[in-house]
């Protein structure tokens, strides 16, 4: 594995990595988050009564515009032309949290970890500001990238031990 930093050039300024020379592959990436919330908030996203109107709903549509977003927000990111997100939300009763599960694809000559991994925190961000007026303690947490294949790096899977 090459550790070289490539944002860097050789005088040591920011720079945008040059992918031109790359081919086009498919690529997949796959990011988690979670959101805690009380058990009241929990039962009123459940029920619909969150009073800014359907939580996961509008948490979905901002983690997928988010995806789209995130060349303007990650300096050295290139803007993509996702090919698609799914964002996925999993209510653990027992952990009392919402479980955000963003998966961006693409074919292009880079990847789409830091697209996923925005999605995923945004989603999270949206359930935040539409429950705050009834839970002002919720904690977003365990923000990481899950798996991603393609590209020349291979395949990452968090779930597998490296040497």
């Amino acid at each position: 594995m090459d550790n070289k930093l490539t944002h860097f050039d050789n005088s040591g300024n920011a720079r945008m990595v040059d992918v031109s020379e790359k081919n086009k592959t498919e690529r997949v990436a796959i990011a988690v988050s979670r959101i805690k919330v009380s058990k009241e908030t929990l039962e009123l996203i459940r029920l619909g009564k969150i009073g800014k109107g359907d939580v996961l709903g509008v948490a979905r549509v901002a983690g997928i515009m988010a995806s789209k977003q995130t060349s303007n927000l990650i300096p050295m990111c290139h803007p993509l032309m996702i090919s698609s997100c799914n964002i996925d939300f999993e209510i653990n009763d027992k952990e009392c949290c919402i479980e955000i599960k963003s998966t961006v694809k693409i074919v292009d000559k880079t990847g789409v970890e830091m697209e996923a991994l925005t999605a995923a925190t945004v989603a999270a961000l949206t359930i935040y500001d539409m429950c705050k007026a009834v839970d002002k303690r919720m904690v977003i947490e365990g923000t990481h990238l899950l798996k991603k294949t393609g590209g020349k790096s291979g395949e990452f899977n968090f779930h597998e031990k490296t040497l």
